[in-house]
C-alpha cells in the first residue's frame, strides 16, 4: 500500500498487546487495508510481532489475513445488504454488543437475528465457554463457526433471500417451533414509539415476531439512530420484551416507552 499511514497515537501504552491491537483495528477501520512493515515501523515493534497480532486478530473473526498485511472484513467477505452496513454507527454497536454479551452466562442456548450487531456480538462473546448458537443469518453462523470453535452452531432452515445472506419464511419458523433457547436477541430496523418494533420484509416481520416469543428471556439490540427510523412492518411492542439494549437515549424517549411497556431498558 502506497499511503502512508500516520501515526495519530502517542507511544503510551501502545507495547501492551491489547493496547496495540486495539489502535491496529483502528487504522484497519480508517484505511481499510494495513501492511505489516507499516505497522511494525508505525508502534515501533518488529515484524513478526505485527504478524502474531494480525494472525491473532484474524483469528477472533475481527479481519482479514492477506499476503504482507490485512483488511478490514467490511472490504472483503462482505456481499450482504446487511454487512455492507457493517461500519454505520460501529462503536454504538460495538457498546451494544459488549454489554449483551455480558447477559450471557457460559454454557447458554442463545438465539441470534440477522444485522451487523449480532455480528459484533458474535465478537464480543468469544471468550464465552460452551454456548449453543441459533441463528437464520449465514453471516452470523459462518463468524461463529471460525471464531469460537467451542461453541456450537444450530443453522434455522429455510428460503434464503438473495443479496441478504438470511434465510426466512414457513420452514424457518417450522424450524424454529422446535426449539427453546434461554435467550432470544432481536435486532429491529427500527423502533417508533407508540408503534413498536419495525422491519421492511414481510417474511422477516413474521420471523422476527416469533424470534419475540420463542425464548426463556428477550433482549432487543438496537443503537439510538434507529429511534423514529423508516420501517413498514411492525413485529413486536414493548410488552414483548424483557429488555432493550441500546448505547444512548438522549430524549428520554426509549425509556419512558420501556417503563410504560414493562421492560428494562439496558443503556451500554
Amino acid at each position: 500500500m502506497a499511503e502512508q499511514l500516520t501515526k495519530n497515537t502517542t507511544s503510551t501504552g501502545l507495547s501492551f498487546v491489547e493496547d496495540r491491537r486495539s489502535e491496529i483495528m483502528n487504522t484497519l477501520e480508517q484505511k481499510g487495508k494495513v501492511r505489516v512493515d507499516q505497522l511494525a515501523a508505525l508502534f515501533g515493534v518488529s515484524r513478526v510481532t505485527i504478524r502474531g497480532d494480525l494472525d491473532a486478530l484474524s483469528r477472533d473473526g475481527r479481519l482479514k489475513r492477506t499476503h504482507g498485511g490485512a483488511v478490514a472484513l467490511s472490504k472483503t467477505v462482505t456481499t450482504s445488504i446487511q454487512e455492507q452496513r457493517i461500519n454505520v454507527n460501529a462503536e454504538a454497536k460495538r457498546r451494544i454488543a459488549l454489554r449483551a454479551a455480558q447477559l450471557v452466562p457460559n454454557g447458554s442456548s442463545i438465539l441470534l437475528d440477522s444485522g451487523t450487531t449480532a455480528i459484533e456480538l458474535v465478537r464480543a462473546l468469544n471468550n464465552h465457554k460452551n454456548l449453543t448458537v441459533v441463528t437464520n443469518d449465514l453471516s452470523v453462523a459462518d463468524l461463529v463457526d471460525r471464531s469460537m470453535p467451542a461453541a456450537d452452531v444450530i443453522f434455522l432452515g429455510g428460503l434464503l433471500r438473495k443479496g441478504h445472506r438470511y434465510v426466512s419464511g414457513p420452514l424457518t419458523l417450522r424450524s424454529l417451533d422446535s426449539l427453546r433457547p434461554d435467550i432470544a436477541f432481536v435486532c429491529p430496523t427500527a423502533f417508533v414509539p407508540q408503534r413498536g418494533f419495525m422491519t421492511n420484509n414481510q417474511a422477516m416481520a413474521a420471523l422476527k415476531e416469533a424470534f419475540c416469543h420463542c425464548a426463556d428471556k428477550t433482549y432487543i439490540l438496537m443503537d439510538s439512530s434507529k429511534l423514529g427510523a423508516t420501517g413498514l412492518l411492525r413485529f413486536g411492542d414493548i410488552s414483548d420484551v424483557d429488555a432493550i439494549v441500546t448505547e444512548a437515549d438522549p430524549a428520554g424517549l426509549i425509556a419512558a416507552a420501556a417503563e410504560n411497556g414493562g421492560a428494562q431498558l439496558i443503556v451500554a
